[in-house]
């Protein structure tokens, strides 16, 4: 059973099976990058409770389901640096009086003025701290690739195939996702190492983006695939 099947009408699903959309796979390439997206303090809040609590104390916060998504990330972080797999994280930049000129307040910028005074709001959580020879990447808009140095990372490195993660589905994954795919990336989004504030957008998101643009794995799977990676080859210095 897909985590999005109870909010997915029967007429939707029919619609979706006649035309194929979900059916199949992208698959894993033979290069990955693992992509952290947005797992900080101000999306996170400092402590395991509801989102109704943590909203209190960090008003963009996604409470429980964010530090599940925690565990799941800290998880894959040993075997990626085992396989040297390289791993970006983003976090964001709230230059709010160049990056977001005539919004409202409430209308895409989630309250950045307020947020971008939170302690360590944009750092990255202690539990998946970026390690020295990771990235990490500041971005102003929700995609990370845009207006950023992403793109040349990856093409550098030789990259096929990102394993996106962290928050939020319906936002900051998503825009990362259709871009990565738009830049003709295999795509995997893994699903419980991914969250948000809403239940329903995240289903359905996940629904969606399985649907056109990326495949949506368990943490199992990707355990799986990074495990059977080759191991990085250890030069050993002549004496």
């Amino acid at each position: 059973m897909a985590i999005w099947d109870d909010v997915i009408s029967a007429r939707d699903r029919l619609v979706y099976g006649k035309t194929g959309r979900g059916t199949s796979r992208i698959g894993f390439g033979q290069r990955p990058a693992l992509i952290i997206i947005d797992v900080n303090y101000n999306w996170v809040g400092d402590r395991r409770e509801s989102i109704l609590r943590s909203i209190e104390r960090f008003p963009a916060s996604c409470g429980e389901e964010a530090w599940r998504a925690v565990d799941h990330i800290a998880g894959l972080l040993p075997l990626a640096r085992a396989r040297k797999v390289p791993i970006f994280y983003t976090t964001n930049d709230f230059r709010e009086d160049i990056l977001w000129p005539g919004l409202s307040p409430g209308k895409g910028t989630g309250g950045r003025a307020a947020l971008s005074r939170i302690e360590r709001g944009t750092d990255i959580v202690d539990e998946i701290a970026p390690s020295p020879g990771d990235v990490v990447i500041a971005k102003p808009k929700p995609s990370a690739f845009f207006g950023t140095s992403l793109i040349g990372f990856l093409r550098t490195l030789g990259v096929d195939t990102l394993l996106c993660c962290g928050g939020t589905t319906s936002g900051c994954v998503r825009a990362t996702v259709v871009d990565g795919y738009s830049y003709n990336y295999r795509v995997a989004v893994i699903e419980e190492a991914t969250f948000d504030r809403a239940e329903v957008s995240h289903k359905i998101n996940l629904f969606d983006m399985h649907a056109k643009y990326a495949d949506v794995v368990p943490t199992a799977e990707v355990q799986k695939y990074l495990s059977r990676l080759p191991a990085p080859v250890v030069s050993v210095a002549a004496s």
